[in-house]
């Protein structure tokens, strides 16, 4: 029998430094994250520093000569550039250096398109995919062949690529459609959920911060959690109790980064709008990584673009047990911030505490003697609120508790009412 092996693609990664050096290099690390997570090896780096981008190339004409040598010595097959190109910049970089010329968005939607697993997430990458490539078509006439295998080709890459932008159009229109359909039912869910008086917070953050792990750790969900960027692509929703009873529903969302495509932003809107519909945030960030504040800036970025305002935050710092020392944690927009190590359990009980904390925050005081013929309501507080006292007396049952504002003319006692009760 003959084994084929499948070739890993050797690349170059570009990139141009506009803001400063340190961040450069840290975006250029994350980029070779990527590549890896794509399944290519990254064997050379180039950094140009200007004022912008060269408009024509990327770079500027003497670093081009710089990736022609480097390409000859590494036997590299391609380039990635950190940014966006334009069609011209990519026809005319392929033109100069003659092999395969990615971005990062490319890759990105590569990645996106290789985890694809549930109808809706592939509708998304799809849409995605088609509308980045849609610009592209103009100009570059039979160039888009280079399309050949690798990266950039998983999803509707396999599929012909030479077709005109009316067909390109007519396929996008029909995403459009179903992805209203997947909205729609998105819609309702969340509307069943409201219906439901079970709180709901979900959980952002930047990717590999921990956010699936965390998940997984909490509530036993059994997702897919790896040392990788976009490890889970589809949204998972699973149940918690917390210590006083309370039930809460924790949503996994997308993870951010940086210059994140705005395709898939647009295609994901409706998946990455669980933050909008959301009670409450929990944001994990990544302690150990160092850069750490400039991905929690790029996250709230993110939140605002989408809406994503005034909602309590919880900041879980994760990954202390990876923290080699103690850095500096702060987050001047969360409400509350908490230390644990998704991967070991440490200071998953201060982050329940602290669940409990912000849902008592948005609850209505019962103070009340419930008559044993009313003592059924009990279990509508156990369920949707907390129960923190509960003692038993000649006259019925003296409840101290909290539930939330729009379940309180449900479980409010009939008669005898405390005076100590707000409403």
């Amino acid at each position: 029998m003959i084994e084929l092996n499948k070739e890993t693609e050797r690349v170059i990664l570009v990139g141009v430094n506009t803001a400063g050096q340190e961040e450069a290099e840290a975006s250029l690390r994350e980029l070779s994250e990527l590549a890896d997570t794509a399944g290519a090896l990254s064997v050379g780096t180039v950094i140009q520093s200007r004022d912008q981008i060269h408009p024509a190339t990327y770079v500027g004409k003497g670093k081009v000569e710089e990736i022609k040598e480097l390409l000859w010595e590494t036997e590299a097959s391609g380039i990635i550039c950190d940014d966006e190109l334009s069609p011209v910049q990519m026809k005319n970089l392929q033109d100069e250096l003659d092999v395969k010329v990615m971005d990062r968005t490319l890759v990105i939607l590569d990645i996106f398109a290789s985890r694809a697993s549930t109808n809706e997430g592939k509708i998304q990458v799809e849409l995605a995919q088609l509308k980045y490539r849609q610009t592209r078509l103009t100009g570059f006439g039979t160039a888009m062949s280079r399309l050949g295998g690798g990266i950039g080709t998983r999803g509707p890459g396999e599929k012909k690529l030479e077709v005109d932008r009316r067909l390109i159009k007519s396929r996008i229109a029909v995403l459009n459609r179903e992805l209203k359909d997947v909205k729609r039912h998105r819609e309702v869910t969340r509307e069943r959920r409201s219906k439901s008086h079970i709180p709901v917070a979900a959980i952002v953050g930047y990717t590999n911060a921990g956010k699936s792990t965390l998940l997984n750790t909490l509530t036993g969900a059994g997702i897919l959690a790896e040392n990788k960027l976009f490890a889970t692509l589809d949204p998972t929703t699973r149940n918690l109790k917390l210590p006083g009873g309370q039930e809460i529903l924790l949503t996994d969302t997308v993870g951010f980064i940086k210059k994140l495509p705005h395709h898939l932003i647009d295609a994901f809107r409706s998946t990455l709008e669980e933050a909008k519909y959301a009670d409450f945030i929990l944001h994990v960030v990544d302690m150990s990584n160092p850069q750490m504040d400039i991905q929690m800036y790029t996250v709230y970025e993110t939140l605002d673009n989408l809406g994503v305002r005034d909602k309590p935050v919880i900041t879980v710092f994760n990954k202390q047990d990876k923290a080699e020392e103690a850095p500096v944690i702060r987050d001047f927009r969360a409400d509350f911030t908490v230390k644990l190590s998704a991967k070991t359990g440490e200071g998953t009980e201060e982050l329940l505490e602290t669940l409990e904390a912000v849902l008592r925050q948005q609850k209505v005081l019962i103070e009340a003697v419930y008559p044993y013929s009313e003592v059924s309501k009990l279990q509508l507080i156990r369920k949707f609120g907390e129960l923190a006292e509960e003692e038993y007396r000649e006259d019925g049952v003296f409840v101290r508790g909290y539930v939330p504002a729009d379940i309180y003319e449900r479980v409010r006692v009939s008669r005898g009412d405390s005076p100590n009760n707000p409403l």
